[in-house]
């Protein structure tokens, strides 16, 4: 039984103070437990959050259209997509947009969320003379992802 107790001082952490009873160190290892347990409670709560499975589960829905996004940083234009696991368009459909429209592509990320996908994509123009039309390249997008 002493074992088992030295066992258990050596998993919970320890509080500054005089030595211990043994029904002292119960409470202690009771209380770190419960810690604990709020502590991953905490945490799932906060992974659904990111993974979008808490708004499903307040009743919106899972699937939601896909977003296009474009951004103009001075001499880098930025794209990004966010769109879910099942879309009918990929990823070198989108860049063979922006090269049709005399886009350099420069960079190029993504991660996965939950269900979706957030796709960045960092440009420029090949000709900073002639530039690239946003907007026209924004509808292009569009139509090829909606």
């Amino acid at each position: 039984m002493k074992d088992l107790f030295s066992k258990l001082a050596y998993l919970i952490p320890i509080q500054p103070g005089p030595r211990s009873s043994l029904h002292a160190l119960l409470n202690q290892a009771i209380a770190y437990v419960k810690e604990l347990q709020e502590r991953i409670e905490m945490l799932k709560q906060r992974r659904q959050l990111l993974e979008g499975t808490h708004h499903e589960a307040a009743g919106i829905s899972g699937s939601m259209s896909p977003v296009v996004s474009l951004r103009d940083l001075g001499f880098i234009l930025e794209l990004c997509l966010i769109s879910g696991l099942n879309e009918k368009f990929t990823l070198d459909q989108v860049i063979n947009v922006l090269l049709e429209e005399a886009a350099e592509v420069v960079d190029v990320s993504y991660s996965t969320v939950g269900h979706r996908i957030f796709h960045t994509i960092y440009f420029r123009a090949v000709c900073s003379r002639i530039g690239i039309e946003t907007s026209r390249l924004h509808e292009r997008l569009k139509e090829l992802i909606f």
